[in-house]
């Protein structure tokens, strides 16, 4: 309300052409523009909301003349209506300003030339009069023709977003999933965004639903609610999630009576979306019906493998195992002859213990064994750095678990499963303590029930990201032969990254080189184990930039980018990893052709890490890479990994994250040259001893802590980790 006796200037209107776009926001619709405005003589600075705007498109805004202090006169839009150019100048600007795949700016003056004011007509309605245009043939001119209707629906269903207040960054992503029939289809259920859109969640479809007119009680909502709190229960790991607990979390979330949180579990239930079942402790337990399924048909798996037959029965395991010493040139520690007497007896085991204790020494002896039997040796592991080293250890080669079962992106599934099974005799999985209760289930029902399968893993470091705690569930069971080896080797020994993830482990603190009064470390020898103090966040932050760029490379040589990699327990403060990322970004790679997308500026030759599986693409969650180019007229930046190159489309970037910093979590089953590692009291929420010691063991070379012995004795003396519910280990009892 306007103070008494106040005047409300009433509202101006301006029209013009959009000169340039000069900042414009696809999370929130803000827009700084420069409109062409008849009888200016330069353009007029705009400032105002809108889902989608391009140069060259014509704007009519309604709004209020005022004057920044810095930049000066400015036209302040309530409301912005942008529509096709129709004079030459803008379609030509239009069309070459990126928004079309394959039109830039020399087809779009070879276009503007040709058709004139039509030209939107013909790629709309006469497509093939495109090919009339030098350089433009037939696959030029179907791809022109679908960017276009592409396009044309993603602004739509951009403007329906924005019109219900909401964010129009997925846009892309929704017309991927639901193509033409997007808007009837949200329309209709509007919560289906939470369950199909990758990086639109429940609270987004909730405000457009509430827009749309869905009641805060209707049982859809309710329904919607209720998956959307046993999907985030899962988040943190859970299986499944006491009936009681969820439908008061449930109801709390969506502020609604206990009684309608009630209904819509047992109509969930009744739909078989969720189950609904009593476990061994009395609980009633309540399930994501694909988790159920999984869990029940891992443990009928395992069952399974265990029955019949070794597929290589050795009856003088004694001379196998003289055998084998004698073509290593090593003798083996009476754990790993247990070990292997164990393996080359049972149809599935497992093998633990830290770094430094032989799990590779023993698995690469079993092998011996087992190919100079001429058996199938089959190596796997969760991703692709883990299975490269492995490979690199045992001369085998060694997939991913993902590339191993052959994804089909026709039928959205894998190609190995129990009707085609994988071929081999013996299989092995490494870094096993990042495999999720799905992912296990995909790979133990694809292995024929002939062969023998050694799990392997280190089941102290922290479990997986998804949900389960499958390498803790196997042991836990008691119906599996285990091995833990907890004897460090002497030579491993002479590891201070290796002693001192053992003296964490066991609740100890780790040990640091001494120091001379100038405050240098000065061991005997040189160390492989530093720690770096900074009790502030700002100059913690300062020191990381430092070592990572200066001290490091001109001490021990690693290269920034290629050989450091820098891990933190969280994504946000100051010391998170989205913070360190832009610091680190600024230092490492300042300059160069950029693209702003997400809320980050993804610029070549920068460190990026895949968040999401992405099967079409055959990369996945935790696979790191450097961007190599950005073409902006085929709206594509270019990436190379590992084993290949990939493809984005700039609407896809949200797949994407810098690496330069990471989080603890996403290093999981990787190892570097180097890592540098945050610990500080400002990370107090996450710190557990788990977390720092998967940090350390990351490091293969070389480990820097950097910040406060406070924060590393919290994470040590932190082990109350949340217990996952789980019922695996009580289903393989059942089982076997």
């Amino acid at each position: 309300m306007p103070a008494p006796n106040q005047t409300i200037t009433p509202l101006e209107h301006l029209s013009g052409t959009v000169e340039r776009v000069t900042f414009h926001s696809t999370e929130t619709g803000f827009a700084v523009l420069r409109v062409k405005v008849k009888g200016w003589r330069e353009p007029v600075t705009l400032i105002g909301t809108t889902p989608q705007v391009n140069a060259g498109e014509w704007l009519d805004a309604d709004g209020r003349w005022f004057t920044d202090p810095t930049h000066g006169r400015q036209f302040k839009a309530e409301n912005v209506r942008l529509t096709h150019p129709d004079s030459l100048e803008g379609i030509e600007k239009y069309l070459g300003s990126g928004l079309i795949k394959n039109i830039g700016p020399v087809y779009a003056k070879k276009l503007v030339a040709k058709f004139g004011k039509d030209v939107f007509d013909i790629i709309e309605n006469f497509s093939a009069r495109l090919e009339e245009v030098e350089g433009v043939g037939p696959q030029r001119r179907h791809a022109i023709k679908e960017a276009w209707q592409q396009q044309r629906v993603i602004r739509e269903i951009m403007a329906f977003l924005f019109s219900h207040g909401v964010t129009t960054s997925r846009a892309f992503r929704i017309y991927k999933a639901y193509g033409q029939q997007s808007i009837e289809r949200i329309r209709k259920n509007p919560y289906i965004l939470a369950r199909d859109i990758w990086g639109i969640g429940f609270k987004t479809a909730d405000e457009i639903a509430a827009k749309m007119g869905v009641a805060k009680d209707s049982p859809l909502r309710a329904r919607a609610g209720v998956e959307y709190t046993l999907q985030e229960l899962i988040g943190d790991g859970h299986c499944a999630f006491p009936c009681d607990a969820l439908a008061i979390e449930a109801a709390r979330i969506l502020d609604v009576d206990l009684k309608v949180v009630d209904a819509a579990i047992a109509d969930e239930v009744k739909a078989g979306v969720l189950v609904q079942e009593r476990d061994a402790e009395g609980r009633e337990l309540i399930y994501l019906a694909t988790l159920h399924f999984a869990e029940c048909a891992l443990a009928a798996s395992l069952a399974r493998l265990l029955h019949g037959p070794h597929p290589c029965p050795i009856e003088q395991l004694e001379k196998a195992i003289e055998w084998v010493e004698g073509q290593a040139k090593l003798e083996l520690a009476p754990a790993q002859r247990e070990a292997i007497r164990t393996a080359l007896r049972s149809k599935v085991m497992v093998i633990t213990g830290g770094p430094g204790v032989g799990k590779t020494t023993l698995v690469h002896s079993i092998l011996r064994i087992y190919r100079i039997k001429k058996m199938r040796v089959v190596l796997c592991a969760p991703t692709g750095r883990a299975a490269k080293r492995m490979s690199e250890v045992t001369g085998v080669e060694a997939k991913t678990i993902h590339r191993l079962l052959e994804y089909d992106p026709a039928k959205g599934g894998f190609k190995r499963d129990q009707q085609r099974p994988l071929e081999g005799d013996v299989f092995v999985v490494d870094e096993a303590s990042m495999v999720d209760l799905q992912l296990a289930y995909q790979l133990i029902r694809a292995i024929p029930s002939r062969a023998a399968l050694i799990i392997v893993g280190d089941v102290d470091q922290l479990p997986s990201v998804g949900p389960g705690s499958v390498l803790a569930d196997l042991i836990a069971s008691g119906v599996i032969p285990v091995v833990r080896l907890t004897e460090v080797f002497r030579q491993a020994a002479e590891s201070a990254i290796i002693t001192n993830a053992h003296r964490i482990n066991q609740g100890m603190m780790p040990e640091f080189p001494e120091k001379k009064e100038d405050g240098e470390a000065a061991p005997a020898k040189p160390s492989d184990f530093y720690f770096v103090e900074a009790d502030e966040p700002e100059q913690a932050a300062e020191r990381l930039v430092k070592l990572i760029r200066d001290n490091i490379p001109r001490r021990f040589g690693f290269k920034p980018l290629d050989d450091i990699q820098l891990l933190t327990p969280m994504q946000r403060g100051g010391l998170g990893a989205r913070a360190l990322n832009a610091n680190l970004q600024a230092a490492l790679n300042p300059n160069g052709e950029a693209i702003e997308r997400f809320g980050w500026s993804f610029r070549v030759g920068d460190k990026v890490m895949q968040i999401v599986n992405d099967y079409d693409k055959d990369i996945f969650n935790g696979d790191i890479g450097r961007i190599r180019a950005i073409d902006r007229e085929e709206h594509e930046v270019r990436v190379v990994f590992d084993e290949h190159d990939v493809i984005y489309n700039f609407e896809e970037l949200d797949e994407l994250l810098p690496a330069y910093a990471t989080t603890i979590h996403k290093s999981q089953g990787s190892e570097y040259p180097c890592v540098v590692v945050v610990m500080h009291t400002s990370h107090f929420v996450l710190l557990q001893r788990n977390l720092l010691y998967t940090a350390i063991t990351r490091g293969r070379k070389l480990v820097v802590l950097v910040g406060s012995k406070k924060a590393i004795g919290m994470a040590i003396h932190r082990t109350d980790v949340k217990q996952r519910i789980t019922t695996l280990a009580a289903r393989l009892r059942q089982a076997i």
